[in-house]
């Protein structure tokens, strides 16, 4: 495929058609790709009752695109799905300051999963820990059988750990932890499905009782790490009487803030999933557990802290993040919902490794954005006008009315829906209010 650039200026100004012929020309789509994008209904009703239960209706979100990434060195569109304004364009933003610093550049870890079984009622903990352990060998062949095609792909069970918690509420436990690596896949059935088939023969070793065998979904063993750069004249804000080296001095001192503070740290780590997030829906992925996983690993020192952090190095501002990344590119609802397959094809994700650092990429960009609109204008600025476009649209204002009762409204700065009625009638008095 020919070099092509992510940076799209003035991508926000296109209309619909024109942005999905820009996407077209960039992922190299058909004109059945363009289809699934136009269409709201483009999950048939009948794939839908097979993913879940119950099924009497289809709830739809937009997706959004975020240009300007470039990330190991490959130019990148991403799709977003959320209802939150401003993260598209926060995430955009962002991205292309960093791609002034050469882009966002990552590694990985291995594709490594837990799977846990807890034991109880035993009689001798120590003992059923020296059991399981020289009896690890048998353990890991018995947990490959269940999925020969895993480990033809150079995957399947890796090893096996213990951990004993002498003093709970119901007495000594023994976990029994299974380590995998899961290649392409999210992992959770096949952990699951490895623990169960060792669950029996954990009883036999240890005389206890087999309660849990679930995965865990803190992957600690199978991080993204990403580090991204912009140079400090990047920064500067002349609006608001501010230089690269002030903005960047600000921005360390609100990271260190989410570093020593769990309150700060919580909102801090948010932002940063509020990208994450985006990304791994539009991506047909298990968001629930990259999230859990996420603020889990965020804890791991027994205080939670930031996921990322910002420090002035040189003549840049330097972002660093680490992201547990349960993420896969077979089974599930990848090859389920029709849109789910475009989006990949325009995000330009082979497999899961990819997946997972371009993820761990749109974090730390929405992290910069958000905490740049922090130590600078405030968050509520951009925030709140793009939510007062929703609010003036709520009241019966048209697509070509929007922007004047939007601009009203700041103006005044009274963003509510109060005001954007008022402003609606005396602007447009003759077009009747919702």
């Amino acid at each position: 495929m020919t070099h092509r650039s992510s940076r799209l200026s003035g991508f926000y100004r296109l209309n619909i058609d024109d942005r999905l012929q820009t996407l077209k020309r960039f992922a190299e789509l058909d004109d059945r790709d363009i289809e699934l994008l136009r269409k709201t209904d483009a999950l048939p009703m009948a794939s839908a009752d097979r993913m879940i239960e119950n099924v009497a209706g289809i709830f739809s979100l937009p997706v959004g695109f975020a240009p300007n990434f470039r990330v190991d060195g490959r130019d990148v569109i991403v799709p977003l799905v959320v209802e939150e304004p401003s993260v598209v364009a926060a995430c955009s933003n962002a991205a292309k300051l960093l791609r002034s610093g050469s882009g966002i550049e990552t590694d990985t870890t291995e594709p490594i999963m837990i799977g846990q079984i807890q034991i109880c009622e035993l009689p001798d903990p120590e003992s059923a820990k020296a059991a399981i352990v020289h009896a690890a060998p048998r353990l890991l062949e018995k947990a490959n059988a269940t999925n020969p095609r895993l480990v033809e792909r150079g995957g399947g069970a890796r090893r096996i750990e213990t951990r004993i918690f002498p003093h709970t509420a119901v007495g000594p436990m023994l976990v029994v932890h299974l380590y995998a690596d899961v290649r392409d896949a999210m992992g959770a059935n096949l952990i699951n499905t490895m623990v169960e088939s060792i669950a029996a023969e954990c009883h036999e070793l240890t005389g206890g009782d087999i309660c849990l065998r679930i995965l865990s979904n803190l992957a600690d063993e199978r991080l993204v790490r990403a580090v991204g750069r912009v140079p400090l004249a990047m920064l500067e804000r002349l609006d608001l009487g501010l230089d690269g080296t002030t903005v960047a001095d600000r921005v360390v001192k609100a990271s260190v803030f989410a570093e020593i503070d769990p309150y700060r740290a919580a909102t801090h780590n948010k932002g940063i999933m509020n990208g994450i997030d985006s990304f791994l829906i539009a991506t047909g992925q298990d968001w629930r557990a990259v999230e859990a996983g996420a603020h889990a690993f965020a804890a791991r020192a027994g205080r939670y802290t930031a996921l990322a952090t910002w420090r002035r190095e040189g003549d840049n501002l330097v972002g660093r993040i680490a992201v547990p990344m349960q993420v896969g590119t077979v089974g599930g609802v990848v090859h389920v919902h029709p849109t789910v397959g475009v989006l990949l094809k325009i995000a330009g994700t082979r497999n899961a490794d990819e997946l997972g650092r371009l993820a761990t990429a749109v974090g730390l960009a929405q992290n910069l954005a958000a905490i740049l609109a922090l130590a600078t204008e405030g968050i509520q600025r951009g925030h709140m006008s793009l939510h007062a476009r929703n609010i003036a649209a709520s009241v019966g204002a048209k697509e070509e009315q929007i922007d004047a009762v939007v601009a009203e409204m700041i103006k005044r700065r009274a963003i509510n829906r109060e005001t954007a009625a008022n402003l609606f009638g005396q602007l447009y008095p003759t077009t009747p209010l919702t």
